[in-house]
């Protein structure tokens, strides 16, 4: 048979370190990868950010009427309240307009009322109360507080002033474009402020919100007469946007 001819084997050197050339090459290879770091680190980055807001008129009114009812027995008293509460949205009903003047429902509830004795029969509840809400709603100020004041049978407890979404809608791109407008000119100032020609974004970040404004005037009626209106008077609403973000300064 033909002699194979042997694969000549690779060549290996060893090199034996001693301690401390191991720990001088730890050193170096955790000094290049903290460089590297460095290097890799933004510099010069700026946060700032910029806010702009314009006052509207809240042009939205919500106002919330009840109606209790108290009895021995949890089912009378229910029936009470949606008795009453039907006769009042029969009236209601009728000033209906979507949009300008609508009606929904609110809480209904019903609780037991304790005493500190117990009864004969082992129960220490001796009555049931009852409450009932209804919500007159919408853009129509007018209309929404004379039918308040006409539901004598109804209280009001609560007059919510607020801005509608086409009103906030309206100005919140005019709004935005003046936030966006005051960021790009702080960030210009603050390039040039600390020696640098221009800058660059990095990331920005744009939010909203609404802030409304105390009642003016928003007073309860514990009763009314039919040609009585509850008194209201709307504040106003403030819609802000505010930039934020963060840029980096780029040499002249």
């Amino acid at each position: 048979m033909p002699n194979r001819r042997r694969r000549p084997k690779p060549l290996r050197i060893f090199i034996r370190l001693k301690p401390a050339h191991w720990l001088a090459l730890a050193l170096l290879a955790t000094a290049a990868v903290a460089q590297a770091q460095v290097q890799a680190a933004p510099q010069n980055v700026v946060n700032l950010n910029a806010e702009a807001s314009i006052e509207l008129p809240q042009d939205l009114l919500a106002i919330t009427l009840s109606i209790t009812r108290e009895g021995v027995e949890p089912a009378a008293v229910q029936a009470q309240l949606r008795q009453a509460l039907d006769s009042a949205l029969i009236e209601a009903r009728k000033a209906v307009r979507a949009g300008q003047l609508d009606l929904r429902t609110g809480a209904f509830s019903l609780s037991p009322r304790y005493t500190a004795k117990p009864t004969p029969g082992g129960n220490n509840i001796t009555g049931w109360l009852g409450r009932a809400e209804l919500v007159i709603e919408g853009k129509d100020i007018a209309a929404i507080s004379q039918l308040a004041g006409r539901l004598s049978t109804l209280q009001v407890v609560r007059t919510v002033f607020g801005l509608s979404r086409e009103a906030r809608e309206k100005v919140e791109a005019e709004v935005a474009a003046q936030a966006i407008s005051r960021f790009r000119a702080r960030a210009q100032a603050y390039a040039q402020h600390f020696g640098f020609g221009s800058y660059v974004l990095r990331e920005v970040t744009v939010g909203g919100g609404e802030v409304g404004a105390p009642l003016l005037r928003a007073r309860l009626m514990s009763s009314a007469t039919a040609d009585e209106a509850q008194p209201v008077e709307a504040g106003k609403a403030v819609v802000s946007v505010t930039v934020s973000g963060s840029i980096q300064l780029s040499p002249p």
